[in-house]
């Protein structure tokens, strides 16, 4: 039977159903142990949702202001000045989103045109290129090569043309766990510096950084700050990612860019739940010790598998840890992701899928966003191998 219309021009004909939810979908057939999506398995904080009910039961159920409520942005903008001495102006540069993932979406869709070259490095989220892609620009990848996943500038230096457009940074970084210095962000400041590319900062794992490190955002930055839109997450802060919660900052300039598109798409996002989470703000300590409780978790996992035949070196930040499983077998991690989730019992994510050319280098991904039984679980399993 025909359909119609018959004549469809996908946008995006290369693309099928993303891996989280390939590997979700097999792990809850199969009744495995899911370390694939990066969500965790434990509940947000009780308060906060007591908040949220409050503030539902008290009719806080209409629109919000298209930008957010006031409150949550000045909230917003304290934290900003607190952690990185810069202040975003609440009222205009400021937006509050429906997740992260929505806000690199609109960030994208509002300044990429035909023709724009867009520099992504590899392996990355798997929501960067397609948004490139839709709006006609062109992806120009640069690869982290294993184990470090380092940024060569030299490379990037060569890469960068008249078209380029925007550099899109991930740090602390997913897949890979790695995080970028202080001295990554002076060289990219060199090398945007008297130019119209405009940086745009996925940094939704801030505050999970181990080890001492310190997150070193574009924010902190001068010459990055005036041209970066920041993306951040409420909910990989307080691990309700259902929620679907995220903001954005950007110069007055680029925030009025975001807004003409954000305004025509969702317009603005939950009412109650913005109410609750600027009260739950005004304690710093409900995110500033986050990566303490992901520390442990990340150390407790690590702990059982490093017995194994896996290879790991310890994340540096996100709540992500990679396994080299070469000493194990020279399947493709497509194929080993596949067979480790049906006959083992444990799904993770294949790291050659966040690659454009799909480079293997016999690493999977794994979540340690759960609770110590379920890592114990997996970690035992692993340990079999």
């Amino acid at each position: 039977m025909a359909t119609y219309p018959g004549d469809i021009h996908s946008k995006l004909p290369n693309t099928g159903t993303t891996i989280f939810t390939v590997m979700s979908g097999l792990a809850n057939e199969v009744g495995a142990i899911n370390l694939s999506q990066g969500f965790p398995d434990f509940e947000s904080s009780p308060k906060l949702i007591e908040l949220v009910n409050h503030y539902m039961k008290k009719g806080y159920n209409q629109y919000a202001p298209m930008q957010g409520i006031l409150p949550l942005r000045e909230r917003i903008t304290e934290k900003m000045e607190t952690l990185y001495s810069v202040k975003y102006h609440p009222e205009k540069e400021i937006c509050i989103t429906p997740g992260a993932t929505y806000a690199i979406f609109t960030a994208i869709t509002s300044l990429i045109k035909e023709g724009d070259e867009v520099i992504i490095f590899t392996p990355a989220y798997d929501c960067y290129a397609p948004a490139v892609e839709i709006n006609g620009g062109m992806p120009v990848y640069i690869q982290l090569k294993p184990p470090h996943y380092t940024i060569d500038w030299g490379e990037v230096k060569k890469m960068l043309s008249r078209k380029t457009r925007m550099i899109i940074l991930n740090t602390p970084q997913n897949p890979t766990g790695t995080i970028l210095s202080a001295q990554d962000m002076e060289k990219l400041e060199q090398l945007v510096k008297n130019s119209n590319i405009v940086v745009l900062s996925d940094e939704v794992y801030e505050h999970i950084l181990f080890d001492d490190y310190e997150h070193q955002s574009v924010a902190r930055f001068p010459e990055l700050v005036n041209r970066s839109i920041i993306v951040f997450s409420f909910g990989k802060t307080f691990h309700n990612t259902g929620w679907k919660m995220g903001y954005c900052l950007a110069p007055e300039n680029l925030m009025a860019e975001f807004c003409k598109v954000h305004q025509f798409n969702v317009f603005t996002c939950n009412t109650p739940i913005q109410y609750a989470l600027a009260d739950f703000m005004a304690n710093e300590e409900n995110y500033l010790r986050i990566n303490e409780m992901y520390e442990q978790k990340r150390d407790f996992f690590n702990n059982i598998v490093k017995d194994s035949r896996f290879i790991l070196r310890p994340s540096a930040g996100t709540y992500f840890q990679l396994l080299d499983y070469s000493e194990i077998t020279d399947e493709k991690d497509t194929e080993y992701a596949i067979r480790l989730t049906k006959e083992k019992g444990v799904a993770s994510i294949p790291l050659s899928v966040f690659y454009n050319k799909k480079v293997d280098n016999n690493m999977l991904r794994f979540c340690f966003a759960k609770t110590e039984e379920t890592l114990e679980k997996a970690g035992e399993v692993l340990c079999k191998i």
